[in-house]
């Protein structure tokens, strides 16, 4: 008798820069380990749907992942919307930020924070 285990994939990926200033943020604003980064969409925004990036406690319907050993939470429906996007944080003179890079999106806006599918 053989036993099946499901090992969701991770949907999203984060650069080196986006792990060292979540790592960051989460030591500075003392959130603890009850909580995990929430990421996900809502309608919105320029072009229809923005994204939803921050610290929460996990809900009904949400799918939890270990993303470079940062607890993420994600609602089911989202990873249709995010699945294969890679987050990034910028630190530079032109921008300074999280970014989003989502293969999902058929246009986004000028800001970078929302987009249509």
């Amino acid at each position: 008798m053989s036993t099946v285990v499901d090992t969701l994939q991770a949907p999203v990926t984060f650069t080196e820069g986006a792990v060292k200033e979540l790592f960051k943020l989460k030591d500075q604003q003392e959130i603890g380990d009850d909580f995990g980064l929430r990421i996900g969409v809502e309608g919105g925004g320029c072009s229809g749907m923005s994204y939803v990036l921050g610290f929460d406690q996990k809900k009904d319907g949400d799918q939890e992942f270990f993303i470079n050993d940062i607890k993420v939470f994600m609602h089911k429906a989202h990873g249709m919307y995010l699945m294969g996007m890679q987050i990034d944080f910028q630190d530079g003179l032109n921008a300074r930020g999280f970014t989003f890079n989502n293969p999902n999106a058929a246009s986004t806006c000028g800001c970078g924070t929302s987009f249509s599918v």
